[in-house]
């Protein structure tokens, strides 16, 4: 099927094709586009002369016949540029060389070659009036050159044949290259898309990642600066979390950037963020003064790895916001796994979204939209926003396929 848009479109696609190196498409480039031109002329030389030899009957093959034998291969180097109108000189040279009586041969075959040109360019209706224009006055002057002056049916009718047998290879021909043409471009929008989706992808993660472990470390950081004189332990405790938040932040950043390196290829060293490490995520919160209960229900099991990255980067980041904007004096995280999949949902009881609220809810925060982004992506969704009784509420819904339970779920 001919790619959408119509005739531009066919000749976009078939430019598409021959734009490349060994294509020429510029006038600097025509030696290289010489090379069939001079063997379709060699061969309609010496075809020509060759034939003249058994018909005695047609004019001596003179210099004027043989320049007009080097029409059609001289033009045939600007076919890929002017395809009707080399095809159109082509033929012409053609019909007047025969039409002064010079000697049958191949002197149709560089008309051939510019047809093939033009109908796989998409020019296939200028192709087809000039192939009928042409084949009319073929026949008219097989007549006039016939002793009879009759119409040379067989021979007519053979021409015919072997003309639409040649004009369906070259339609075949087309629908081929424009079928490559298509499929490249599918693959260049792919590409572009896989790469679009694998930044999205690497961005998300960074900003979760560097988002909490900063956040805590400037918590820590400040208990550490305000403590340090006053209460040198609790300082000193202060200290070692930045330490071990930081070491943590380093270690799912060099995870996150190996995907620009190809390092994800192999298995990973260190701990794959999960809800397996909800635990910990939950303790750092509290650690910077967040306190945070857990609640799981229905039956816990595994999860395909992708849901399992999003609920904890989801949980993480609703943490984060509420720890950095809310104001909020403690927070629920609920885990609910059902038949068709788990719900994720945060709630907190600081100030809600507004100037003063998490990023992401109309201060032009990234927080929310990630959130967003990871449950669409996985065929669920996300709603945010204020609770009846004050505070923020982020509540995901992500699908997931059943398996096997492995063990009840409890509250933490």
């Amino acid at each position: 099927m001919p790619p959408a848009g119509g005739r531009g479109a066919r000749r976009r696609a078939y430019a598409a094709l021959v734009d490349r190196p060994g294509h020429p498409s510029r006038w600097s480039d025509l030696l290289p586009a010489a090379a069939l031109p001079a063997v379709v002329g060699t061969v309609v030389l010496a075809g020509s002369f060759a034939a003249a030899g058994g018909q005695p009957e047609a004019r001596t093959l003179d210099s004027v016949g043989v320049a007009l034998l080097l029409v059609g291969p001289i033009a045939l180097m600007f076919r890929r540029r002017y395809p009707p109108a080399v095809f159109a000189v082509a033929a012409a040279a053609a019909i007047g060389y025969l039409g002064l009586g010079y000697p049958y041969g191949p002197v149709f075959l560089p008309s051939l070659v510019a047809l093939a040109t033009a109908v796989t360019a998409g020019y296939r209706g200028s192709a087809y009036i000039l192939t009928g224009l042409a084949y009319g006055t073929l026949v008219a002057l097989h007549m006039a050159r016939s002793p009879g002056g009759g119409v040379p049916l067989g021979g007519a009718l053979g021409w015919l044949a072997g003309l639409v047998a040649f004009v369906a290879g070259c339609e075949l021909w087309r629908s081929r290259r424009e079928r490559l043409a298509q499929a490249r471009a599918t693959e260049v929008e792919a590409q572009r898309r896989r790469g679009s989706e694998e930044r999205l992808r690497i961005a998300r993660e960074l900003h979760d990642v560097l988002g909490h472990h900063v956040s805590l470390i400037n918590v820590q950081a400040g208990v550490a600066l305000y403590l340090m004189d006053s209460d040198p332990g609790q300082a000193r405790d202060a200290l070692a979390a930045i330490k071990q938040s930081s070491g943590v932040l380093l270690q799912e950043m060099r995870s996150t950037l190996g995907v620009l390196r190809g390092a994800d290829e192999e298995p990973p060293r260190h701990p794959v963020a999960g809800l397996a490490r909800l635990d910990d995520l939950v303790a750092d919160n509290r650690a910077a003064g967040l306190p945070v209960t857990v609640d799981v229900r229905g039956v816990r099991r595994e999860l395909p790895p992708s849901v399992d990255l999003a609920a904890y980067r989801i949980v993480q980041e609703a943490l984060t916001n509420t720890r950095r904007h809310a104001a909020a004096t403690g927070a629920a995280v609920l885990l609910d796994y059902g038949e068709a999949g788990l719900t994720v949902q945060v709630d907190d009881d600081g100030n809600g979204p507004g100037p003063g609220g998490p990023a992401g809810t109309g201060n032009g925060g990234s927080g929310l939209p990630g959130m967003r982004e990871r449950a669409t992506a996985l065929g669920g969704s996300l709603a945010a926003g204020s609770r009846a009784g004050g505070g923020f509420q982020v509540r995901a819904r992500l699908p997931i396929v059943s398996r096997t339970a492995t063990s009840p779920a409890g509250s933490a």
